[in-house]
């Protein structure tokens, strides 16, 4: 039981602990690996100290999840829709090269990586967080990361949304 008398949930738990699912863009060739680890310092080092849920795809997942990893003590969770081995080979090696620093792995079995699949991970991952962090790369309504980002509006969730 906690001071007010009723008993403490994940939920609540997980908000202490500060928990961000992150979202983002595949498409990162057009900015340098500098210009990214300069936005994450000022983006993802606030949070630090807490709990971070990433997408296990290329681009924007595969470059926080190594930016956290030898920047942070956080902790992190990777997300697959289906299962790692399905993930592109970019992911994937993101994955191998930080797996000493990952806490877990979620693999949430679609047997098929479709859109479907992702946004059922997306909304894992905001279901799972406290908040989200978004980085898109334009305004098209219908990327997987701006309806991540609005997913998370109807949730009541605050989002960070830092174009790239």
């Amino acid at each position: 039981m906690t001071e007010t008398g009723r008993d403490r949930t994940t939920y609540d738990t997980e908000l202490i602990m500060r928990t961000v699912a992150i979202t983002g863009t595949r498409e990162t060739g057009h900015r340098s690996p500098d210009d990214y680890a300069v936005l994450f310092e000022a983006y993802l080092a606030p949070f630090a100290d807490g709990h971070f849920y990433i997408g296990a795809a290329k681009g924007i997942d595969s470059l926080t999840l190594a930016w956290l990893a030898e920047n942070t003590e956080a902790r992190l969770t990777v997300v697959a829709p289906g299962s790692v081995a399905q993930q592109p080979a970019e992911a994937r090696q993101a994955i191998d090269r930080a797996t000493d620093r990952i806490g877990d792995v979620i693999e949430l079995g679609a047997a098929v990586l479709d859109t479907a699949a992702y946004h059922a991970r997306n909304r894992w991952m905001v279901d799972h967080a406290a908040m989200t962090i978004g980085f898109p790369h334009g305004i098209k309504p219908s990327t997987g990361t701006w309806q991540t980002l609005n997913y998370t509006a109807e949730q009541g969730k605050p989002r960070l949304i830092v174009p790239v």
